[in-house]
This record gives structure tokens, C-alpha cells and sequence, in this order.
């Protein structure tokens, strides 16, 4: 039976200091085409390093943070269309600026990528929303470290790993997380909403390994499980 399923590929995987990761983005693509079995998919993908500096700059030229918001939002587009163009014809050309576009393309029997919809909403949150509206049976949720950690595991070294978690604990865990246009930390408040209301299970792993990927969408246990309860 096909699956619906939406993965959101942190916006790190895909473009850091060094530049875009072309290689990583060749095997997530190679991963999604062998994987992708004709049911409702959606690939959500983040601004990273790109959409950083973009903010930055704009900051420094006294930018106001909603108009920071608007160009973040077109980096992750760019990156969309960078990894649906990988895809060739597994992938729906068009990239969404809405959540009824993601429905609608999602079932035209192709793999949708997306990045972000709108100013003031991560693409964790859009992820989110996509998993809700597609009825997903899971949320991937692809990012630099290994799941949950009870701390910052970059700036704690005593940080512990969680293998599973409840809603409530992380919102405690996240509770001093920055919400400034590019700097989203795993999961934002409005993700962590949507995830509650819509009961579905998130996984979080090390996107750096797309086999933890891998992993998470055949079942096995990887990262850390995020329950509504």
C-alpha cells in the first residue's frame, strides 16, 4: 500500500559555509527515487547558510525582520527547485507556496518538494502542517545532530540523547530556543502545535547519514521519537 510521508531536510544539509552540498543532495535524490513507492510524499526543505547570509546582510542594512522573513522564504525555494530538478520526473516541477498546493500536487502521483509558504513560519512548521494535511503516518525530520537532546549538544558536552520524548517535555527542552528569522532551532513552537493536534509521531535524525533516513521511513528505530503525549 503506498505511503504518505513527509520529510523535512534541515536547511544545513544543504547549504553551509562550504557551500551547497551537492553530494548529500544527490543521495538524498537517489534515496527518494528508489524509495518513493507512488503514495503521497512531500519533501520540505530549509534555507541553511544561504539564507543566513541573505538575512544578515539585510540586517545590517536595518532591514525590518518580516521583509528578512520573505527573502529566507524564497532561499528555501530556490533549494526546492534544486533538489526537485535532481529528481527529474519522480518530482512535481512546481514547487508549492501554499498548503492547497501541496495537497493538490501531492496527488498527482509524484514526489512534491517545498520550502517554506510564508514569513514567520519555519519550514519545521511547514513540514508539520504538510504531515497533517497529507494524513502522513510520520514526520522525518532531518537535521545535523543524532535526535533530542536534554541540552544544546554543541555548546553542552554533557548533553544526553533521548530516544523518545513527549510533546510537553520539549517544549521544556526548547522553552529559550530564538524564533528570529533564520534561526529556528529543531523544532519551533508552532511545529510542536500542529504535532500535538494532529497525533502524528516525528522522528528526529542525523540527515548527514541519509541511511538514518532511510531507516526511519522503513521503521526501524533511529534518532529520537517525538510523542504527543
Amino acid at each position: 500500500m503506498p505511503s504518505n510521508l513527509v520529510i523535512k531536510l534541515g536547511g544545513h544539509l544543504i547549504s553551509t559555509s562550504q557551500g551547497i552540498q551537492v553530494d548529500l543532495l544527490k543521495c538524498y535524490a537517489q534515496l527518494f527515487s528508489r524509495l518513493f513507492d507512488g503514495g503521497k510524499w512531500c519533501i520540505v526543505v530549509g534555507g541553511g547558510e544561504e539564507a543566513r547570509k541573505y538575512i544578515a546582510a539585510a540586517r545590517a542594512l536595518n532591514i525590518d525582520e518580516a521583509l528578512c522573513d520573505v527573502m529566507a522564504v524564497e532561499i528555501t525555494r530556490v533549494h526546492a527547485k534544486l533538489l526537485s530538478a535532481i529528481l527529474g520526473d519522480k518530482a512535481y516541477q512546481s514547487i508549492p507556496r501554499s498548503l492547497e498546493q501541496i495537497v493538490e500536487f501531492s496527488s498527482l502521483g509524484r514526489i512534491v518538494v517545498s520550502g517554506g509558504l510564508q514569513p514567520a513560519q519555519s519550514t519545521t512548521a511547514v513540514a508539520a502542517l504538510a504531515a497533517e494535511a497529507l494524513a502522513a503516518e510520520k514526520l522525518i525530520i532531518a537535521t545535523d545532530v543524532e535526535g533530542v537532546y536534554t541540552k544544546d549538544p554543541k555548546t553542552n558536552p554533557d548533553a544526553e540523547l533521548l530516544k523518545e520524548v513527549s510533546l510537553p517535555k520539549l517544549r521544556e527542552i526548547l522553552a529559550h530556543s530564538s524564533h528570529q528569522a533564520g534561526e529556528y532551532k529543531l523544532i519551533d513552537s508552532l511545529a510542536m502545535r500542529i504535532l500535538e493536534r494532529s497525533k502524528i509521531r516525528a522522528i528526529v535524525v542525523n540527515g548527514r547519514r541519509p541511511e538514518n533516513v532511510e531507516k526511519a521511513i522503513s521503521g526501524e528505530r533511529v534518532g529520537t521519537l517525538i510523542t504527543p503525549e
